[in-house]
């Protein structure tokens, strides 16, 4: 029995530090982005260069005042003051107003609500990922559970709040799970590779927004704008400020982290997310062991589809009330990118799209300030994409041991295979 403990006990103290290296090499790529991201910003900055020609030892100050003012006015802008946050809650208990203390929450609420969609939108492409499928359709699903979510928003009338949110969640959920559900059949049943297919039908599915929505079109508002009606009240998701218009932080993002803990309870917990998970590591050994290999590529592509569709449903309910036109998002793309850094774990996941949101939150905060353009969030989130793609170079540069094989690894079948 003594033995048999301490092989157990030697199994998990592997598993256990298989899963801080996991863990150590996503957080040294953001390290090493936000590293590479100073310099860029160093770099840019014309003044750092006149301060070089009053001397040595005042570029060098600069460059600390510039790097300094940054990435302050940065984590500011994605999680707030904590100075103003005190001061406003001191003010509440003396005097009853909690209106600066609500106030000095919104860079951190925006910060989650930025996160939300991307919850959504990662746990899709991660469930594909598990399954052997490379999801890049999100998008495309995203608008088609926006035309179905904002349907059942305007179209219903009379009906209380309880019925008419869950349905118009369900919508979005139909649209996005209908609209992943077609690549994953022809995956299925032809073969076909769901990366051409899921490209195409993003497409489709941007062409048919326009058409529904510009003016003249279906669902188009009337007024000659390219929109769609409003939703009515009883359909919007609640908030959790509502005396503070610009803070839009609402009940989705704990829909988002439900989302995450059913994905991990159907992954890792049911008969289901086994066969998902077998057939996306080896489909031949699935059907080998009686494994329907076909339902499951359909059921695992609708499955993301519908999480796909969450993220539109949350955008309409919860903070815009309508769908533009023009209803791009670029959550369906870096879906992949929260996938890879999440290792395709669900709350990896949630990890790594916390970090995308505040990356769009305090980008917006670092530009009034300290006039840097938000186009570093998206050279930040590139040099993160590279060194989560690469970790051979993170591995080198901070001399981090190899992970054993299999260690945090998430298989992926090749092209055209099932």
């Amino acid at each position: 029995m003594s033995e048999k403990n301490t092989t157990q006990g030697k199994a998990q103290k592997r598993r256990s530090r298989g899963r801080w290296r996991a863990l150590l090499t996503p957080l040294m790529a953001i390290v090493t982005a936000l590293i590479l991201g100073a310099v860029v910003i160093v770099v840019t900055d014309t003044s750092v260069y006149d301060a070089f020609g009053e001397g040595f030892g005042a570029g060098l100050l600069r460059i600390v005042e510039v790097v300094v003012t940054a990435y302050g006015s940065f984590f500011a802008g994605a999680f707030g003051d904590p100075a103003r946050m005190v001061r406003g809650l001191s003010t509440w208990i003396t005097t009853g107003d909690g209106s600066d203390w609500v106030q000095s929450l919104y860079p951190l609420t925006e910060t989650l609500r930025y996160a939300t969609p991307y919850i959504f939108a990662g746990l899709a492409v991660a469930l594909g990922f598990r399954g052997g499928l490379f999801n890049i359709g999100a998008e495309g699903q995203y608008f088609i559970a926006g035309l179905t979510t904002v349907f059942v928003g305007y179209s219903l009338t009379g009906v209380p709040w309880f019925i008419h949110v869950p349905l118009a969640l369900l919508a979005g959920i139909l649209g996005g799970a209908a609209w992943g559900a077609i690549p994953g059949y022809l995956k299925a049943k032809t073969g076909a590779h769901e990366v051409i297919n899921t490209i195409m039908l993003n497409y489709i599915s941007f062409r048919l927004a326009e058409y529904m929505l510009d003016v003249g079109g279906p669902m188009a508002r009337g007024d000659g704008r390219p929109v769609s009606p409003v939703i009515q009240p009883s359909a919007q998701l609640t908030q959790f400020f509502p005396s503070n218009p610009n803070i839009r932080f609402n009940v989705g993002f704990f829909i988002a982290l439900l989302a995450a803990v059913f994905v991990y309870w159907l992954l890792f917990k049911t008969t289901i997310g086994y066969e998902i998970r077998t057939v996306g590591q080896n489909p031949r050994a699935a059907k080998y062991a009686g494994m329907n290999v076909p339902r499951t590529v359909v059921l695992t592509m609708a499955l993301s589809g519908g999480l796909a569709g969450l993220a539109a449903s949350h955008d309409i309910l919860g903070v815009i009330g309508f769908m533009p036109n023009s209803f791009s998002s670029g959550y369906g793309f870096d879906a992949i990118a929260l996938a890879l850094l999440g290792n395709s774990h669900p709350f990896g996941v949630v990890l790594s799209s916390l970090l995308f949101g505040a990356l769009q939150a305090g980008a917006r905060n670092m530009q009034a300030i300290a006039r840097v353009p938000l186009d570093l969030t998206d050279i930040l989130q590139g040099l993160i994409i590279i060194f989560i793609a690469a970790p051979a170079i993170i591995r080198a540069l901070y001399r981090l041991r190899t992970p054993d094989e299999g260690e945090g690894a998430v298989m992926t079948r090749g092209w055209g295979q099932l």
